[in-house]
């Protein structure tokens, strides 16, 4: 069976599982099962339409779905999937990084003279 790998932020929606064993002979079939496993992980991955969102996207080997067949994409038995999510052209890991600043970082450092330091 195809091995969908679930990337950390999404792991919240699969218990916390990186690797998940599908069902399916296409991209289709696998994330039918995939959110008949896990039904929360749907909505991060799918519009009220059914379709993909435009920021998720997976690979079948080094190809992503969408320069193959989209989600018609034929996967074979023990195939490795990989599941992706950009958001704003940056993945989860790079958003969660980006999003907020943190209280260590140069913006809120105070020099050591005691001055003020100028914000950016």
């Amino acid at each position: 069976m195809p091995v969908l790998r679930i990337p950390t932020p999404l792991r919240a929606y699969t218990n916390g599982q990186a690797e998940i064993t599908v069902n399916g002979t296409s991209i289709s079939e696998a994330l039918t099962d995939l959110t008949n496993q896990y039904p929360t992980i749907k909505p991060h991955l799918f519009n009220d339409g059914g379709d993909l969102r435009p920021f998720v996207n997976l690979f079948v080997g080094e190809h992503n779905i969408k320069d193959l067949q989209g989600v018609n994409t034929p996967i074979k038995d023990g195939e490795k999937i990989m599941l992706d999510s950009v958001h704003r052209g940056r993945t989860h890991c790079e958003e969660l990084f980006w999003s907020k600043p943190s209280p260590r970082s140069p913006v809120f450092a105070k020099p050591r003279d005691g001055t003020e330091a100028n914000a950016a």
